[in-house]
């Protein structure tokens, strides 16, 4: 195995994916933000002068799926078939939990789109809530599972052949420390 993103020369470019097969792609991310807990409560409450913070996270989220090849420098523009910002308030943790999936069509995965959405929706919170707290901290952003494409079907804590990074038994993001994975949000679920 070999960083794909550097040529023969060791120069950056941009993937020819051209003469890949167009397949049906799916990604899944999580990440968090935790908060004091009365930034927490002022979000449920309601009580934010910006108005609905987990809405407009939401939206940002998956704004930030579809403008990914903006952001990173050598990835592929793609046209998303779909994207669901799932944001789950808990507050055991104090914490705003996140899940995205992202789908599409197409020659290469939507990894990329779905940690971006992760961390877009994530800094949208931070940016409407950094009046009441600056200290919030966004943690655990990472891949949880993507299918589709020569790879096939990979699931973070499932080890297949090669594998050299697949954390296996690593709690999930929410409750760091607290002992074992968190129960992923619905979205997650019906997949």
């Amino acid at each position: 195995m070999s960083f794909t993103h550097f040529d023969e020369k060791g120069a950056a470019h941009m993937v020819d994916v051209g003469d890949k097969a167009i397949t049906k792609r799916r990604a899944v991310a999580e990440g968090s933000i935790r908060m004091e807990r009365s930034t927490l409560a002022m979000i449920l409450g309601g009580e934010h002068r910006k108005g609905d913070v987990l809405g407009i996270a939401r939206i940002a989220g998956i704004m930030g799926a579809k403008r990914t090849a903006d952001l990173v420098p050598l990835c592929h523009p793609l046209s998303l078939t779909r994207v669901a910002v799932e944001l789950e308030p808990r507050a055991e943790s104090s914490t705003v939990y996140c899940a995205v999936t992202v789908e599409t069509s197409g020659p290469t995965g939507v990894e990329m789109e779905a940690l971006c959405a992760v961390q877009i929706s994530l800094l949208t919170i931070y940016d409407m809530c950094k009046a009441v707290e600056r200290g919030m901290s966004i943690e655990g952003v990472r891949l949880l599972e993507k299918e589709g494409g020569q790879s096939g079907h990979w699931v973070r804590g499932v080890a297949t052949a090669g594998d050299r990074n697949c954390d296996a038994g690593a709690p999930m993001a929410g409750d760091p420390g607290q002992g074992g994975p968190q129960e992923p949000v619905a979205e997650w679920k019906k997949q």
